[in-house]
């Protein structure tokens, strides 16, 4: 099996900066992509930032310029650093990867997820 723990989080005044980090370990071969999802109070989980395993990266229109997506890979963990927050970027925030398991099968996974508030 394999297992995404995330870590960082928290409450922040708008403006502010945040960092989440998340990890996956298990029975992995490989991993061709990781990133990052939310879901804020009453909607639908979104996507906000993606690493591809050629280093290529997505992010969402309402982050860019503000959020940064890094990976290491040889840790399997995956980063996102959050600057200038505003109240809209309150959510719960998701990990997610695509994993290549030992077993040659690519399924995805998530971490528990971890909750971003930003007010004044």
């Amino acid at each position: 099996q394999v297992q995404l723990v995330q870590f960082g989080g928290g409450s922040v005044q708008p403006g502010g900066s945040l960092r989440l980090s998340c990890k996956a370990s298990g029975n992995i071969l490989s991993i061709n992509s990781m990133g990052w999802y939310r879901q804020p109070p009453g909607k639908g989980r979104e996507q906000v930032a993606n690493s591809g395993v050629d280093g290529a990266t997505y992010y969402a229109d309402s982050v860019v310029g503000r959020f940064t997506i890094s990976r290491d890979t040889a840790e399997n963990t995956v980063y996102l650093q959050m600057d200038n927050l505003k109240t809209d970027d309150t959510a719960v925030y998701y990990c997610n990867a695509f994993v290549r398991t030992g077993w040659g099968l690519i399924n995805d996974f998530w971490g528990q997820g971890t909750q971003v508030t930003v007010s004044a």
